[in-house]
């Protein structure tokens, strides 16, 4: 960040100028899809899935030769609130079990062929606890974003976003009832399990937090340091720097879905290029991804977190883009097209 600009003035003067999709693109894919041995539209949201990897590459045919999970892992100082059923601790041991290649995130991975990098943000020092302070002060907020965005490199095609921490439930849970409004209880899921007894916790040490913080909510990114985490800031980063690169982006869930919101809140259409992976069942997800604009492409019922709902997207997008690229045409295949009306 520039010594003589205010961190937060760089990120919004970067969300102010976002490039928008390739309409050459979209109608390139539109006319070869004509062409092919099928009814038209008869691959439903297969066929939107392609144009949309098309538009925001802004090349076509599209590909998906280095498709990438970005996981994101950090620490919250809420949890000594006993707001979850783990220890701070177990945020590293999961980091440490995606490097040995012991998750379910690994095998997610391996079976689509995709890349997988785990980026530590501190986790020797957790945020500030919400419900006492402002988890980041606005540089250390803006740093981290910063790092996010660092962290998308040239060469990748599709990324699909996750996230690894302790208490970070909580964080997405207030940030949710900063940005939406009602009670806290509302947006609050179990996370990691919790009983009835930590899940009271939960919406007290959210609740404590809005208190705190009131005067500061209308800004979506006095929201992100106060409210957030350092995954959250860097996701917002990642999914930034990603729209700038011509790379599509595909949201993982509850948590991840937290920074998109925070986007969402300082320009709408910051998100066009993301589509959601799936529907978590951690708290009102669906309604958050209604509130995005988003339909979730699977519902299998996860909450895991770790990127996992969007790795299980990559193959699902990867078999969209083999129908369009090797589905041979009518001329090719020697089949008869659709008559004229």
């Amino acid at each position: 960040m520039s010594d003589d600009i205010q961190p937060f003035a760089e990120i919004r003067m970067l969300l102010a100028n976002l490039e928008g999709p390739s309409s050459e693109c979209i109608n390139s894919v539109r006319d070869r899809d004509r062409s092919l041995t099928k009814p038209p539209g008869s691959l439903g949201k297969l066929e939107e899935i392609i144009e949309w990897l098309a538009a925001w590459q802004h090349q076509s045919p599209p590909t998906i030769d280095r498709p990438l999970v970005a996981i994101f892992a950090g620490n919250h100082g809420v949890a000594a609130q006993g707001v979850s059923a783990f220890p701070s601790d177990v945020t590293q041991q999961m980091v440490a079990n995606f490097t040995q290649g012991g998750a379910a995130i690994n095998q997610i991975c391996k079976t689509h062929g995709a890349g997988l990098k785990v980026f530590e943000l501190a986790l020797d020092k957790p945020t500030h606890d919400m419900s006492i302070d402002a988890a980041m002060d606005e540089r250390e907020a803006a740093a981290t974003f910063a790092y996010g965005f660092q962290a998308v490199t040239d060469g990748v095609d599709l990324l699909a976003l996750g996230e690894m921490g302790i208490g970070n439930t909580t964080s997405a849970a207030a940030i949710y009832t900063a940005l939406f409004g009602g009670q806290a209880s509302h947006w609050t899921g179990r996370g990691t399990g919790i009983d009835d007894r930590r899940l009271r916790l939960k919406i007290d040490a959210i609740e404590r937090a809005l208190r705190l913080h009131k005067n500061h909510l209308t800004d979506p990114l006095e929201v992100m340091r106060r409210l957030g985490g350092r995954e959250i800031a860097a996701l917002m980063g990642a999914i930034i720097a990603a729209r700038i690169n011509h790379i599509p982006v595909v949201l993982d869930g509850y948590v991840v879905c937290a920074a998109a919101a925070l986007l969402h809140r300082l320009n709408p259409a910051s998100l066009d290029h993301c589509l959601a992976g799936h529907l978590s069942a951690e708290g009102p997800h669906e309604e958050i991804l209604s509130y995005l604009g988003k339909k979730p492409i699977l519902n299998l019922n996860m909450r895991l977190g770790e990127g996992s709902g969007a790795a299980l997207t990559i193959g699902l997008i990867k078999a969209a883009l083999a129908c369009h690229r090797d589905m041979a045409t009518f001329n090719e295949a020697g089949v008869s097209a659709k008559t004229a009306s």
